[in-house]
């Protein structure tokens, strides 16, 4: 090895069945390749879901022809020390390697096939032990669904000598794991945005190349801190939220719901999704909305699948301003949340600051934009503005009700209080507006159910007795101008519209 750091790229077969690397930097092939697992690697994670995403991604890569598809990068400790010489250590690529042997063994006629790879003896942890039977049986029924033999050979062939793997090796552990660093943190890492950028832009191989760039200098000119915010901590979460589940966080592994409808995707959803999208594209692109003198066609629905390619882009940018927009409280700017003497409480820099109030915070916000992009026009009427103003009240008391009730407020306590999972303490106004929003028909219904779920806070609620602060606060307030008044307690807001019983 040259300065201690070998490059190579293998395929499947080699790797897995003759325990060799194809192509070393000579173009020759590495041989006595003995991967092992350390014991400093974490569990086995990926799920069922993952590895049949694996799959299906070989397939379509193999349905468009590709010569060569590239699954990854494997980095190995040459273990020099090891009696035989032999041992390479698995630095980073665990996952895949597993997952890939799980997917061999899958077919058929490799029942009886030997992979020294899992002779191995892996740690006795509960993700290890779950996940490697339940992935091995989901891709097994996956094979077996492929009823054509020839077909199904095909496919294997190709996972074999088509799928390869980018492979550094190092006999210095320490350089192992600085490469692996290098691969996964100081800014190279690409974070779940930047994967969806480089899956959408792929599906977008027939656009003109100066429309892609483009789109691609629209992407590039937004915040890519506020960027990644937007789908990891609103779109992401609303989505799971919805359907009662908890949104523990955007990761490689659960992006799929992000990426979409392909072009290739016949069925009736997917027709029906993409002929809605291309119906208001068409109308909004045109003289319609001019001459018949009404706004443009919403394209977009958080809780709607995502059309891939281009109209992913579009979405971005819809939601990007639609965000913005809700969370810009000023008065002469904007056309949703304007000059909300709430809002102006919530933006005080004691209630932007902690875990517990920057979590508070995103709730009211994420519920807000799920009834905007439900409710609200482009320009919304003043009629409009009036039934947002009446949800924004209701949102209010339901997020904040939440923080009330908590002197130390985290994730878990949030997200089981949003699925109304809290049975071992009884909170108030514990339960899912996100779903709540979603099944309403119209402004008018959603306000009527929400004006029977919410319901006041009494004094024992409170993880803290504030009455104090409010009441001189209120006092302090009142001798000032109506239009000067800034309450510096959100509290104040509870007992004003009778949601806080019995505080004096």
């Amino acid at each position: 090895m040259a300065n201690g750091l070998t490059l190579a790229i293998t395929n499947i077969r080699d790797l897995l069945l003759e325990n060799r690397l194809t192509r070393g930097q000579d173009d020759k092939a590495i041989s006595d390749i003995k991967l092992t697992i350390p014991n400093y690697q974490r569990p086995y994670k990926w799920t069922a879901k993952n590895v049949i995403q694996l799959l299906d991604d070989i397939i379509d890569a193999r349905n468009h022809n590709k010569e060569v598809y590239r699954v990854g990068t494997l980095i190995l400790h040459h273990d020099t020390e090891n009696k035989d010489g032999a041992s390479y250590n698995i630095v980073d690529g665990q996952q895949r390697t597993i997952s890939f042997c799980l997917l061999l063994k899958a077919f058929p006629e490799m029942k009886d096939t030997k992979i020294d790879f899992l002779n191995q003896m892996v740690s006795d942890n509960a993700y290890t032990r779950n996940n490697i039977p339940k992935n091995f049986a989901a891709l097994k029924r996956r094979i077996e669904g492929i009823a054509d033999e020839k077909d199904r050979n095909e496919l294997r062939e190709y996972i074999e000598n088509r799928c390869e793997l980018v492979v550094v090796i190092t006999d210095d552990i320490s350089e192992a794991f600085q490469f692996f660093d290098s691969q996964n943190a100081r800014g190279k890492k690409l974070y779940p945005h930047d994967l969806l950028k480089a899956y959408h832009l792929r599906e977008m191989n027939d656009l003109p190349a100066d429309e892609t760039e483009k789109i691609v200098k629209s992407w590039e000119d937004h915040d890519q801190a506020e960027l990644a915010e937007l789908f990891s901590e609103y779109l992401y979460r609303v989505k799971e939220w919805i359907r009662g589940n908890y949104a523990d966080g955007l990761t490689e592994q659960n992006i799929g719901k992000f990426k979409g409808i392909t072009r290739r995707e016949n069925f009736p959803y997917a027709q029906f999704y993409k002929g809605a999208y291309a119906y208001a594209d068409t109308v909004n692109r045109s003289s319609m909305p001019f001459v018949a003198g009404m706004q443009k066609l919403s394209a977009f629905q958080i809780d709607s699948p995502i059309i891939a390619g281009k109209p992913f882009f579009d979405y971005t940018n819809h939601y990007f301003g639609v965000l913005k927009d809700i969370r810009n409280n000023d008065a002469y700017e904007g056309y949703y949340i304007k000059d909300n003497p709430i809002v102006k409480t919530l933006d005080l820099n004691k209630y932007t600051h902690g875990t517990g109030n920057c979590i508070t915070r995103l709730l009211f916000d994420t519920a807000a934009l799920l009834y905007v992009d439900r409710f609200c026009p482009e320009i919304p009427s003043p009629k409009d503005t009036e039934l947002l103003d009446n949800f924004i009240r209701y949102d209010f008391l339901w997020a904040y009700s939440l923080r009330a009730q908590y002197k130390n407020l985290g994730w878990y306590s949030a997200q089981n209080y949003i699925l109304g999972r809290t049975m071992n303490r009884k909170l108030r106004n514990s339960f899912n507006i996100y779903k709540t929003i979603s099944e309403a028909d119209s402004p008018s219904a959603l306000l009527s159910t929400l004006a029977d779920k919410v319901i006041p806070l009494r004094r024992q609620d409170l993880a803290r007795d504030e009455s104090e602060e409010v009441k001189k606060d209120e006092d302090k307030q009142n001798a000032k101008q109506k239009d000067e008044r800034e309450y510096q307690y959100y509290l104040h807001f509870f007992k004003a519209f009778h949601y806080l019983e019995d505080l004096g």
